[in-house]
């Protein structure tokens, strides 16, 4: 069974940064594309970043191209979101999630089968 921590999350004037960790509970991490999704109150969970398992082409909702980067470090089981210039509409649940079957990473919650629990980001204007 796959477990996901996230951390990170907090409440941050916008324009701020932040960056959120997930840490993996798996015996071998690099097996797994990775992705990170949020979710703001009365929507949809929507995709931000993908991640291929050895951290190659990683790419991102257009909302937050340029702003957010994802990154990984499998010897720590771990994956990262930096996010920059946080806006308002950023405010969400963000949640880390897994992948084990794919080639490479998709952008459907659909595609990925382990989620963590969320962390709550909130940007101030």
């Amino acid at each position: 069974q796959v477990q996901l921590v996230e951390s990170g999350g907090g409440l941050v004037q916008a324009g701020g940064s932040l960056r959120l960790s997930c840490v993996a509970s798996v015996r071998t991490f690099s097996n797994y594309n990775m992705g990170w999704f949020r979710q703001a109150p009365g929507k949809e969970r929507e995709f931000v970043a993908a991640i291929s398992r050895y951290g190659n082409s990683p790419y991102y909702a257009d909302s937050v191209k340029g702003r957010f980067t994802i990154s990984r470090e499998n010897a720590k089981s771990t994956l990262y979101l930096q996010m920059n210039s946080l806006k308002p509409e950023d405010t969400a649940v963000y949640y880390c999630a897994t992948d084990l079957v794919r080639p490479q990473p998709g952008s459907s919650t659909k595609e990925f089968q382990f989620w963590g629990q969320g962390t709550q980001v909130t940007v101030s204007s």
